[in-house]
C-alpha cells in the first residue's frame, strides 16, 4: 500500500489547484487560435496543443518536489515517446516507490474551444514494475478545469477501501463546499442519458448503429413525437465519469478499440481512442457505486502505458448493468465484435 496516502493526496491537490489555476489564467488571456494551436503530432498518446503545454509546465514543476518524499514514475503525455520519467531526476527505477498516471488536461479539445470543462486527471499505485496496471491503483483524484463563464469547480478523489469524497470550489470568492457523489439509482435507461462514444469520423457509423439497436431492444421501437433516452457525447472521459457518479447519466460506452478489425478489413485505421491515463480515475466511479468494466465485463487492468488502446463500459448501478449489458454483449458478437468477449 502507499505510505502517507492522506499526505500524498493532500499533496496531488495542491498539484491540481495549481494547472487549474495556470489553464484557466491562460484561457483569459490567449485567443482559441493560440491555445488550439498543435504543437507536437508525433509525441506518444495524444496529439499536442498549445495548451497542453500550460499543464505539463506546473504538472513537472511540482512533481519534482513530490518525487523527494514518494520517488516515482511519471506517466503522462508530453513525457517523450515513452511518456515515462523517473522522479527525482537521477533516480532509477529500483528507487522507485509509486506509479502516478496523470493526464493534465482531460478534455483539451472541449476546453481550448471554451465548450466544455475538462478534467485534470491522477491516479496513483504502488510499484510493481511493468506489470503495474490499472487495478493496482490506490489513490485516485479529479478536478474539474471550468470554462470563463463559469464560477464553479468540482473536485472528486478516492482512496482504495471505500473512501470517496468531493469538494465544490467557487472560484469568485474562494469558498468551498462538501460534494457528495451520488450515482443514479433508476432501474431503466428510459428518459434517462446515455449512450456509446462516437466523436470522431471513422468509427461513428457502426457505433450509432449498436447504439440505435440496443435503444431499440431494450425500449422498443420509436413511438411518434416522443424521446425514449437521451445521449451527451462529452469528448472527455474524467467529464464522462464524473457524469456517472453525479447521476446524470446512467449507462456509457467508449468501444472504439473494440470495432478496429472490422476498420482492418475495410482498409482503415481506428484513429485516436482512449488510453490509460483517460481512466486512471475509475477508483473514484468504483468507490462511489457506478460499474465500470471492459468490454469483456471485466476491471480495467491494461498497463499503466500512454499508448494502450483501452475500451470501457459504466452503469450507474447493477440493475442497469443486467438491462445494457446483455444486449450490448448480443449486438457485438452479430457483428463480429465480440473479440472473446465472456
Amino acid at each position: 500500500m502507499i505510505e502517507n496516502y492522506r499526505e500524498l493526496l493532500t499533496e496531488l491537490r495542491a498539484i491540481h489547484e495549481a494547472i487549474r489555476e495556470a489553464v484557466v489564467k491562460a484561457c483569459e488571456e490567449s485567443a482559441i487560435e493560440q491555445l488550439s494551436a498543435v504543437v507536437a503530432e508525433d509525441d506518444a498518446g495524444d496529439t499536442i496543443f498549445a495548451i497542453d503545454r500550460v499543464s505539463e509546465e506546473i504538472l513537472l514543476q511540482h512533481f519534482e518536489r513530490l518525487a523527494q518524499r514518494w520517488p516515482c514514475l511519471l506517466v503522462a503525455e508530453g513525457l517523450g515517446a515513452t511518456g515515462k520519467k523517473i522522479l527525482p531526476e537521477g533516480n532509477d527505477l529500483s528507487q522507485v516507490k509509486i506509479v502516478v498516471i496523470v493526464d493534465p488536461i482531460d478534455g483539451t479539445r472541449g476546453l481550448m474551444y471554451q465548450k466544455r470543462p475538462a478534467w485534470i486527471l491522477t491516479g496513483a499505485a504502488p510499484y510493481r514494475g511493468d506489470e503495474t496496471n490499472l487495478t493496482d491503483i490506490e489513490l485516485a483524484l479529479q478536478t474539474e478545469i471550468p470554462l470563463l463563464k463559469q464560477h464553479l469547480s468540482d473536485t472528486l478523489w478516492a482512496i482504495q477501501g471505500g473512501e470517496v469524497g468531493g469538494e465544490r470550489y467557487n472560484r469568485l470568492d474562494g469558498t468551498r463546499q462538501p460534494l457528495k457523489p451520488r450515482p443514479s439509482r433508476a432501474t431503466t435507461i428510459a428518459q434517462g442519458y446515455g449512450n456509446i462514444s462516437r466523436f470522431f469520423p471513422g468509427t461513428r457509423g457502426e457505433l450509432a448503429q449498436v447504439d440505435d439497436e440496443l435503444v431499440e431492444k431494450i425500449l422498443g421501437p420509436v413511438e411518434a413525437g416522443k424521446a425514449q433516452s437521451f445521449e451527451d457525447q462529452y469528448i472527455c472521459s474524467g467529464g464522462q465519469f464524473y457524469e456517472l457518479i453525479m447521476g446524470h447519466d446512467r449507462w456509457l460506452a467508449d468501444l472504439r478499440p473494440v470495432v478496429e478489425p472490422l476498420l482492418q478489413k475495410r482498409g482503415k485505421t481506428l484513429g485516436i481512442c482512449c488510453h490509460p491515463y483517460d481512466v486512471c480515475t475509475e477508483l473514484i466511479a468504483r468507490e462511489a457505486g457506478v460499474i465500470i468494466t471492459n468490454e469483456f465485463g471485466k476491471p480495467l487492468a491494461t498497463k499503466l502505458e500512454v499508448d494502450a488502446p483501452v475500451a470501457w463500459i459504466g452503469y450507474a448501478n447493477p440493475t442497469i448493468q443486467g438491462q445494457v449489458a446483455p444486449v450490448l454483449h448480443a449486438l457485438l458478437v452479430e457483428r463480429g465484435l465480440d473479440a472473446g468477449l465472456e
